[in-house]
């Protein structure tokens, strides 16, 4: 019996390497579509059954042959900062060839991995971009799912281990949008609803909010982290006027920037989900944060800290 042979779009990142794994415990031949071989080479280099394919996403044709033989889709490239047509091309074009790609091929099922927040009216270019693209996925005649993940957390994350380094760099923590709520999903999560998705027709026409079990302020966030990791700091919630001022220097920077303006207007509306996790349609229950973060940030403070409390409760 031939294996399913599924295609992973923007597959070699963060998310996408979880993915990877919890698809190859399936036994499908997965093929993983990048336009940074190198980049996700090393991450994907030791699973068996994926082929690493460079593929120009922004060439139809390109996209089209790539998906020949396949038998679904998961679409998930996604970026944080960026001009407007950075953000239209990569969540709005890119989701569109994807479809066309998918019809051409007779390739009826796509999980789409989008965000919490999405909207076309939202405050930033991320949040109406991501609202446009499931609008293009909904409009598709695709046996689709939409997946919409709050801020996700685990071991090699961009959030919460960028907020460690920087509590151990800095004295006190400016902190744009420190009342804003959030409720955080682990990757391994994500990665398992895209695994459920794939295997329950249940799913298919469901647009799906994840979101952990725990409501948090990005303050409350920040601060967990920061003690967590040994080095408990002040944080200073800013005010919009100085959020954006700080945001604007960090564009400044070489590289990406820490944080834009686009994200300080993300956090003008709290990231949490109108609706219970869809544990029904999936099959499991969504992970506290409090279960994992300590394994990837605490390291030796965190077992230092245990030790120490054993000692002065008398454990050995």
């Amino acid at each position: 019996m031939r294996r399913q042979r599924i295609a992973v779009i923007g597959g070699s990142g963060f998310i996408g390497t979880y993915v990877a794994e919890h698809l190859v415990r399936k036994d499908v031949e997965l093929t993983i579509a990048t336009r940074w071989r190198e980049a996700g080479k090393a991450r994907l280099a030791l699973l068996p059954k994926v082929e690493l394919t460079p593929v120009d996403t922004t060439n139809q044709a390109a996209l089209t042959a790539l998906l020949t033989g396949h038998d679904a889709v998961v679409s998930m490239v996604g970026i944080l900062h960026g001009s407007r047509r950075d953000f239209e091309s990569a969540h709005v074009e890119l989701v569109d060839r994807i479809v066309t790609a998918c019809r051409t091929n007779g390739i009826s099922r796509l999980v789409h991995i989008s965000a919490l927040g999405s909207d076309p009216e939202g405050p930033s270019l991320y949040q109406q971009s991501k609202g446009h693209g499931e609008q293009v996925i909904m409009a598709s005649n695709l046996d689709w799912t939409i997946l919409r993940p709050s801020v996700v957390f685990g071991r090699g994350d961009s959030f919460l281990t960028m907020f460690a380094r920087l509590a151990k760099q800095l004295p006190v923590l400016p902190l744009a949008g420190a009342s804003t709520r959030f409720q955080p999903v682990w990757v391994d999560d994500v990665a398992r609803a895209v695994v459920a998705c794939l295997e329950r027709d249940a799913t298919i026409g469901q647009k799906l909010e994840l979101a952990g079990p725990k409501v948090y302020t990005l303050a409350e966030l920040v601060d967990y982290i920061a003690h967590l990791t040994g080095h408990p700091r002040p944080i200073i919630g800013l005010p919009a006027p100085l959020a954006y001022l700080q945001a604007a220097l960090m564009e400044l920077a070489p590289g990406k920037p820490l944080m834009s303006r686009d994200n300080v207007r993300s956090l003008s509306v709290d990231n949490v989900s109108s609706s219970p996790f869809p544990s029904e349609l999936l099959g499991f229950v969504p992970t506290a944060l409090e279960a994992v973060v300590p394994g990837y940030l605490a390291g030796d403070e965190f077992n230092a800290t245990l030790a120490r409390y054993r000692e002065k409760a008398g454990i050995r």
